[in-house]
C-alpha cells in the first residue's frame, strides 16, 4: 500500500487531558452526557451568549474541546476543495489559529451537507481532522502539522454521491475511520503518532454514515471497537482490527451505536439493546422496540433511560426492557444528536431552534429559543458551557 502522509513528529507519550474535555463526536464515551455541567436552561440568539465567532466556511461537523481550545472544521471554495481547521480560545472566543489544506479526494456532497461533515477527534495531545474527501489531518494543539493521509490516493473509488459523514474515534493509540460506500469500502486503524496503517478491513459496498464507537472495558473484557453497518455489528480489537464477535441484524445507516457498560444500543428493529455477558463473548439480544426507532440522531442514555429522536418526537424508554415511558413532541428535523447536562436535554434542529427539555417521569419543554441559523452538528459541552456550531458561527452559551 502506498502511503501518502507526512510524518512530522513522533510523540513519546500522551499526557493526561482535562476531565471536562469533549474530545470526539458525542463527547466522553460517545454518550452525549456531561452530568455535572451547570448550563443555562434558556438560550437563544440574545440570551446567555458568552461569545459568537465567525467561521470561514460551511460545515456540519460538531465542535470538540481540548484543553481550553475549541476546534471546528469547515470546507469552502467553489467545489468545497479548501479544508479549514480553526481553533478558538474557549474562554474568550478569540481565534488562536487557522490551518488550510487542499482536498485530495472527491468533494461532491448533497447541498444540505458539507465536506466538513465528520467531527474531528483528539487524544488530548493531537487533533485528528477528517473530511468527506477522505483526507485525515493530524495537528498538534498549536496547529502544527504532524502528518497527513490523503486516503483517496490509495483508494480513489472511496466515496458516495451525497458525501461521507462518519467521524473518527481514537482508542489505544489508534485512529479508526469508517469509510463505507459503494466503491472502495473499508474501515481502517491508523497509528496515531505516524499515520501509518495498522490494519484495514474490507466492508460491504453500500453507503453508510455511521461512526465507530467503543464498548467500554469491564472486569471481564478489554475495551472493544464497534463497527455498525447495514448487515450488523462487529466487535474488534482496536489495535489489530481482529474480529472478536459479529452480531448479524439489519441496521440503519445514519444513527451511530451507543455503548454503556451493560448494553450496546443499535438502530435495528426500531431500537435494539444488546447485552454482553460474562458467559459469552458474543452479544445477546436483550430487547428490541419498534416505537423507539431513532431518526438521524443517535440514541442517548441517561439515568437508566434511553432516548431517541425521530420525526420531531422525543421518546424515552427503560434501558432494561425497552418499555416506552413517555413521548414528547419537540418539532423540527434533527440531524444533531442532543446532549444532556444537569437533568436537562438540549436539542437543536436544522432550522436553528434550540429546545431545552427537563427529563423526569415525563418530558417537559422548559425553553424554546431561536438562533436564526441552521444547526446540523451536535453540541459540545465543556466546563459549564455549551458550544453550538451553526452554518455561519461557533456559539458559546453559559449562565450569566
Amino acid at each position: 500500500m502506498r502511503l501518502r502522509f507526512v510524518a512530522c513528529l513522533m510523540l513519546a507519550a500522551v499526557p493526561l487531558f482535562a476531565a471536562a474535555d469533549w474530545l470526539q463526536f458525542r463527547g466522553p464515551g460517545a454518550l452525549s452526557v456531561a452530568e455535572d455541567a451547570k448550563l443555562p436552561t434558556a438560550l437563544d440568539a440574545e440570551n446567555n451568549v458568552a461569545w459568537k465567532a465567525k467561521l470561514p466556511a460551511k460545515g456540519v461537523s460538531s465542535p470538540i474541546v481540548v484543553r481550553d481550545r475549541v476546534i471546528v472544521t469547515s470546507a469552502g471554495g467553489v467545489n468545497q476543495n479548501r479544508l479549514f481547521v480553526d481553533c478558538f480560545d474557549m474562554k474568550s472566543g478569540d481565534a488562536l489559529w487557522q490551518r488550510q489544506f487542499w482536498a485530495t479526494g472527491r468533494t461532491y456532497t448533497h447541498p444540505s451537507s458539507s465536506v466538513a461533515a465528520p467531527t474531528p477527534a483528539s487524544d488530548g495531545e493531537r487533533i485528528f481532522a477528517f473530511f468527506s474527501s477522505n483526507d485525515l489531518i493530524c495537528l498538534d494543539l498549536d496547529g502544527n502539522l504532524l502528518w497527513y493521509r490523503g486516503l483517496a490516493y490509495d483508494y480513489p473509488k472511496a466515496g458516495n454521491d451525497i458525501g461521507m459523514a462518519s467521524s473518527p474515534v481514537v482508542i489505544d493509540e489508534t485512529v479508526v475511520v469508517q469509510i463505507e460506500n459503494q466503491g472502495d469500502s473499508f474501515a481502517a486503524g491508523l497509528d496515531a503518532a505516524t499515520g501509518e496503517t495498522r490494519w484495514r478491513l474490507e466492508r460491504d459496498k453500500s453507503a453508510n454514515w455511521v461512526s465507530p464507537t467503543v464498548l467500554p472495558a469491564t472486569s471481564a473484557r478489554k475495551p472493544l471497537l464497534v463497527l455498525q453497518d447495514h448487515s450488523g455489528v462487529l466487535g474488534l480489537e482496536p489495535r489489530s482490527g481482529k474480529q472478536v464477535w459479529n452480531y448479524e441484524t439489519t441496521c440503519g445507516g445514519v444513527p451511530s451505536p451507543t455503548a454503556t457498560e451493560g448494553y450496546l444500543f443499535v438502530s435495528s428493529n426500531g431500537l435494539t439493546a444488546l447485552r454482553l455477558s460474562s458467559e459469552s463473548a458474543s452479544p445477546e439480544l436483550a430487547w428490541d422496540e419498534g416505537r423507539l426507532q431513532p431518526g438521524s440522531a443517535s440514541p442517548v442514555v441517561y439515568d437508566d433511560r434511553v432516548f431517541t429522536l425521530n420525526g420531531g418526537v422525543l421518546s424515552c424508554g427503560n434501558i432494561d426492557d425497552g418499555e416506552v415511558l413517555w413521548k414528547l413532541r419537540v418539532g423540527g428535523k434533527h440531524w444533531a444528536t442532543p446532549v444532556v447536562a444537569g437533568g436537562h436535554m438540549y436539542l437543536a434542529n436544522q432550522d436553528g431552534d434550540v429546545r431545552v427539555v427537563k427529563l423526569g417521569e415525563e418530558g417537559e419543554i422548559v425553553s424554546d429559543g431561536k438562533l436564526g441559523e441552521g444547526v446540523q452538528g451536535s453540541p459540545a459541552i465543556a466546563g459549564d458551557a455549551l458550544f453550538i456550531r451553526t452554518n455561519e458561527h461557533l456559539w458559546k452559551f453559559e449562565s450569566k
